[in-house]
């Protein structure tokens, strides 16, 4: 208010815009911005008692701080177009977001899919409001099943399977890992575990690539005993390129009990972490996390198929990534084969 009271002392005495701005510590643009919106306010009369319409040059007058203060005031209170009304903008949105993209991923990537469409813009904040206040009914309920859950709290869990971590000898320890598995420099090394569901409800493998978070997925609906985990595993490895088949990061869990015949079976050597120690494998801890937005602690996996597993991997190796700079883990995967190619 203090401001606007200085810009109408200084209109009044015939100072230039300029020389407003210069008192009030403002650029030129925005006095001169409101001094038209003072002059073009609705309700504002000319002396021959006309009353200015909305978006008109309405009639100069003495700028008056008081009526442009009302203005402004009532102005603010006005609501707002919301973002999401605008159709292309929302149809996009709601598009990933049943791909399973968080508010924070769309709005980080909006302007890499749409580079000039400024109207194809949106904060993750908007898009929070959008599902919680605008959407209603079965469109809110279907969009808000995508979200991935996030407490302030850890809360005890009940009804998963425990893991046994016995039978693991002549194992190697994550400590004689090679320096290049440490920093993420060099594509194919992997961090390994099993996504268990309800206690005798089966198991999924992941495998987690640590340089570029790519996923792969596989069943395991029965008994998730050494010798399955060994053969399912080294199914999983079949698929890679060569390139891809460094080594593997796993804790201590049975289902590793026949590691020196995995290794015979497939080259890879398997490094083991420490007991009682999941951050040694930050990557696939986190990645188990994403998970169990499909398959939620105490789920029946019994029924699961391959193809189910490769269409979960699909959306999370296709889902931009903050991490790794909004690339997708697909993208950065193949950027990381070319880069130590050359």
């Amino acid at each position: 208010m203090e401001q606007r009271r200085t810009i109408e002392r200084g209109y009044r005495i015939g100072l230039s815009q300029g020389q407003i701005a210069s008192i009030i510590g403002k650029s030129p643009s925005t006095v001169s911005r409101e001094l038209a919106r003072s002059f073009s306010a609705p309700g504002t009369r000319s002396p021959k008692g006309r009353t200015a319409r909305s978006g008109g040059q309405g009639y100069q007058r003495p700028y008056d701080a008081e009526r442009a203060h009302r203005f402004a005031t009532i102005k603010a209170r006005r609501p707002k177009a919301r973002r999401l009304d605008h159709a292309p903008l929302r149809e996009q949105v709601w598009e990933l977001l049943r791909a399973d993209w968080s508010p924070e991923q769309i709005a980080a990537m909006l302007p890499v899919m749409f580079p000039h469409d400024p109207d194809m813009r949106v904060s993750h904040e908007t898009i929070y409001q959008s599902l919680f206040v605008q959407t209603k009914g079965e469109l809110k309920r279907e969009l808000t099943a995508h979200l991935r859950s996030r407490r302030t709290r850890r809360k005890t869990q009940t009804g998963g399977a425990k893991r046994v971590t016995l039978g693991i000898t002549d194992d190697i320890t994550i400590r004689a890992r090679p320096a290049e598995v440490a920093d993420r420099a060099v594509p194919g090394h992997w961090e390994g575990d099993l996504l268990l569901g309800g206690t005798g409800k089966g198991a999924v493998i992941t495998l987690v690539e640590r340089s570029s978070r790519y996923v792969l997925l596989a069943p395991l609906p029965g008994r998730h005993t050494a010798e399955l985990a060994r053969l399912s595993l080294a199914e999983m490895i079949a698929t890679l390129p060569l390139e891809l088949r460094k080594s593997i990061t796993w804790d201590r869990g049975s289902e590793m009990a026949q590691h020196a015949q995995f290794k015979i079976d497939t080259g890879l050597q398997i490094y083991f972490c420490d007991p009682q120690s999941p951050w040694q494998r930050g990557t696939n801890e986190n990645t188990n996390g994403l998970l169990r937005q499909y398959w939620p602690k105490g789920a029946d996996l019994r029924g699961l198929t391959q193809t189910d597993c490769d269409d979960v991997a699909l959306r999370l190796n296709t889902r931009p990534r903050q991490t790794l700079n909004w690339q997708t883990p697909g993208q950065a995967l193949n950027d990381g084969l070319v880069a130590t190619a050359v």
